[in-house]
């Protein structure tokens, strides 16, 4: 992986935050708190887009159900049907 050089401006609470890390032993440079900020952002867009991929996926599912749509008055009726089945 080649590596360039980044100028930023952060405010100063991040700059706190990532001195404070160093200082306490976590990271031995701006540089390496940087790195390990970008991969967890990176991690979590990921994941983010695979949770979203997922909902779209039971969106597409639902719309191309074959089944009839029930009006909210059948689902409530139904509901109440799976309920009382479960009280006995």
């Amino acid at each position: 992986m080649s590596v360039r050089k980044l100028s930023i401006e952060l405010p100063e609470v991040m700059i706190e935050a990532i001195e404070h890390r160093i200082d306490a032993g976590r990271y031995q440079s701006t540089s390496d708190v940087m790195r390990a900020a970008i991969d967890a952002l990176l991690r979590e867009e990921e994941a983010q887009d695979t949770q979203l991929d997922a909902v779209r996926e039971q969106v597409r599912a639902s719309l191309d159900d074959p089944r009839p749509n029930l009006s909210s008055a059948e689902m409530h009726k139904h509901i109440e049907n799976l309920y009382a089945g479960h009280r006995g």
